[in-house]
């Protein structure tokens, strides 16, 4: 199913690339004027939703771009995947952008499912990044370990922010309750990216409010698989409220602190 995964994601990360080449057209928005969609956004789904069903005709789908018509399959596993995870990147032709796919055991839920594989490719810098459940992490064939910081005072915090500007304002609050107790903050846009980017060591930790199974489902795996430790607030798994993620020691000096900072900024924590 790696192998699988890996192969669709690299020639979807190339369609990809040469639509935006083409030039970028916006198809729609969403959930509010700034969160758009492109036709390649589409475009790229349909291919990697028809290339798994030839592959895999039993499994389950669970697209960014299609969830209307989610399919829950009769193997027992489904694919959940983000077509163009970065689209606002995308657009505007800034180099972060990424095609995720992952594989589950369960439904598109991920406080249920079990990860098996997945897959994150970058086609501007040519990145792929896979793992599997209890095999590791890699970029390319380098085996990923996060890093060991203990020191929150040196830790470089990636994040993102939502679509809404109500609650953007909100994020904002904790941002500037965070951000002079941490080395400095990067928002790069793509949460994917950001995941495999903590699974590399590029970021110390990564949190952020209001993500979909589809944005975290294959990065989450392979920051798991680098070492990290990928959550929710408390007993939670990661999902919309939050997602964390840093090695468990680090995260154990974070996890408190964004909580005490999402309450206070009236952010919902569960």
């Amino acid at each position: 199913m790696l192998e699988l995964a890996r192969r669709i994601a690299v020639e979807a990360a190339e369609l990809a690339a040469r639509r935006r080449a083409a030039g970028v057209e916006v198809a729609a928005s969403k959930s509010s004027p700034e969160d758009v969609v492109t036709f390649a956004d589409r475009e790229v789904e349909l291919f990697i939703r028809s290339s798994l069903a030839d592959a895999r005709p039993n499994d389950g789908f669970f697209g960014e771009e299609s969830t209307d018509s989610a399919s829950a399959g009769t193997s027992g596993l489904t694919w959940v995947v983000d077509p163009i995870d970065g689209t606002v990147n995308y657009l505007y032709g800034i180099p972060a952008y990424n095609i995720s796919i992952a594989v589950v055991e369960g439904d598109a839920n991920p406080q249920t499912w079990r990860a098996l594989a997945g897959c994150v490719v970058n086609p501007v810098l040519g990145e792929v990044f896979t793992a599997t459940d209890a095999r590791g992490a890699f970029l390319g064939q380098q085996q990923l370990h996060v890093n060991p910081l203990l020191d929150l005072s040196q830790a470089l915090v990636g994040t993102g922010f939502s679509y809404s500007s109500d609650i953007r304002v909100k994020q904002g609050l904790v941002l500037a309750g965070l951000i002079g107790q941490v080395r400095d903050i990067r928002r790069i846009g793509a949460a994917a990216l950001d995941l495999c980017n903590v699974a590399a060591g590029r970021l110390d930790a990564y949190y952020e409010r209001g993500l979909s199974p589809w944005d975290h489902a294959a990065g989450a795996l392979i920051a798991r698989e680098a070492g990290a430790l990928v959550k929710g607030f408390g007993d939670l798994r990661a999902d919309r409220p939050v997602t964390l993620a840093a090695n468990p020691r680090l995260l154990a000096i974070l996890e408190p602190l964004l909580f005490d900072l999402f309450t206070s900024a009236g952010l919902e924590t569960d």
